[in-house]
């Protein structure tokens, strides 16, 4: 065994056992030379195989820390029930020690800013960050045109109670579409519009009619990895909507909430085919954690200045802890391995789900999404089935399902819809989850 070998297998066993924990910094080069006996170089190998490998971290001038190892069993192996119902991240994969480590950092660097008031827009060196960051989203823009908020709701908010140039009042929404959005909406009394959307797409021709004709502030879109549906545009939809937008005066407002997942890496966003008429949202709650609350809103130059009116108004500025510590948490390389880590386990048991539904599914009006990536996709039942029948006997099996209809507006001709998430559901339950599934849909139509 080589020497450099040699100090990576003492290394993982170190981390293996416990004597060296998750976010725990690792010797300096020099110092870990003088301990094994060895060359600066042999160690710094060493260390880059160890990152490779998934099992340490760097952050430039600090060091090298051990990456927090995920516990064997989770409640969604341990648990005797199925949940498909819940879309939150799975609490016992949450980077804690990683992320205490980047506000320790945090409260180091920026001990004098953090505990001050900041500014509506954001930390000055987050945005900096953020502009780089995005970019590789195909999202190009200026740090002045980067807003930080208190996650994508409270985006939501002000764009929904803000003034636009266009003069218009009404918000036009995707159904189904997200459920918050639609009960912050009747909340604040806001005229809303639905178009109907499927897991093909929508009809271009009714949005552009919509666009025409109506009094559209924004139209409110998700087009990756829709909620509820699964569902996501396609290039010429999305090229397709950006130009309606330009020629209508209409804002989109873009939700890319699952932008992390995306696996195509010719799948760019709405605002890339037209960033002058749209407003990109990014969460970072499901690759980090949503107690996060830091999401980001890209504002075409018009809406800029009345945006940061409206948010000065609401919070003075977002958490400056939060901000820090994410900076600190994309710069040091964390976010990027993470995300690759999410990607790949919810990839993977999005197609166990897929095939586990082509299995079980041998009816004629029972469909289905056929999805490569994503958190989560819904089956359509016949009218015949009463889904909220079928969700309550699945419950006394200790199945957890839930159907869309709240993401559709009560005056809206709704579809029954099962919505499925696989964010916290082991991928070792997912076929028998459901066959159980499948069987019970098939007992109700006995009766």
């Amino acid at each position: 065994m080589m020497r450099y070998e040699a100090l990576i297998h003492d290394i993982e066993l170190s981390i293996e056992d416990g004597r060296i924990r998750g976010g725990q910094k690792l010797p300096s080069v020099r110092e870990a030379s003088e301990r094994y006996g060895c060359s600066k170089s042999t160690v710094l190998r060493a260390y880059a195989e160890l990152e490779k490998r998934h099992k340490l971290y760097s952050v430039p001038q600090s060091g090298y820390y051990a990456v927090t190892q995920k516990n064997a069993e989770t409640p969604a192996s341990a648990s005797a029930g199925w949940n498909f119902a819940s879309a939150a991240p799975d609490p016992e994969v949450f980077p804690y020690l990683d992320f205490q480590h980047c506000i320790n950092k945090a409260i180091d660097r920026y001990r004098n800013h953090l505990f001050a008031y900041g500014t509506p827009q954001g930390l000055p060196s987050l945005l900096q960050v953020l502009s780089r960051h995005l970019a590789a989203y195909q999202v190009f823009a200026p740090p002045e045109r980067i807003t930080v908020t208190s996650g994508v709701q409270q985006a939501l908010s002000i764009l929904t109670h803000m003034p636009f140039p266009s003069g218009r009042r009404t918000v036009l929404v995707e159904q189904p579409t997200y459920t918050i959005l639609l009960e912050m909406l009747s909340l604040f009394g806001a005229p809303v519009q639905g178009i109907a959307r499927t897991a093909k797409g929508i009809d271009l021709d009714e949005l552009e009619t919509l666009f025409r004709t109506g009094d559209i502030k924004f139209f409110y879109t998700i087009p990756r990895f829709q909620n509820p549906l699964g569902a996501s545009f396609g290039t010429e939809t999305k090229k397709a909507i950006a130009a309606l937008a330009k020629r209508y005066d209409v804002i989109v407002v873009e939700d890319d909430f699952l932008a992390d997942l995306e696996t195509d890496p010719k799948a760019d966003p709405i605002h890339a085919y037209g960033a002058s008429h749209v407003v990109y949202l990014k969460s970072y709650s499901k690759i980090v954690f949503p107690g996060l609350r830091v999401g980001v809103a890209v504002l075409p130059p018009g809406l800029q200045d009345v945006f940061s009116r409206y948010k000065r108004f609401t919070d003075i500025d977002s958490s400056m802890l939060s901000q820090a510590a994410l900076e600190i948490y994309i710069q040091s390389g964390m976010f990027e391995r993470r995300k690759r880590m999410i990607s790949d386990t919810y990839r993977h048991r999005m197609l166990r789900l897929v095939r586990a539904l082509d299995a079980g599914n041998d009816t004629q009006d029972v469909r289905h999404l056929r999805l490569e990536a994503g958190m989560h996709t819904h089956i359509e039942l016949p009218p015949t089935l009463r889904s909220k029948t079928l969700i309550d006997r699945l419950a006394k099996k200790k199945i957890q399902l839930r159907d869309a209809d709240a993401c559709f507006l009560p005056s809206f001709p709704k579809r029954s819809l099962l919505q499925l998430s696989i964010s916290q559901i082991a991928d070792d339950r997912i076929d028998e989850g459901v066959a159980a599934l499948f069987g019970e849909i098939a007992r109700m139509r006995r009766i």
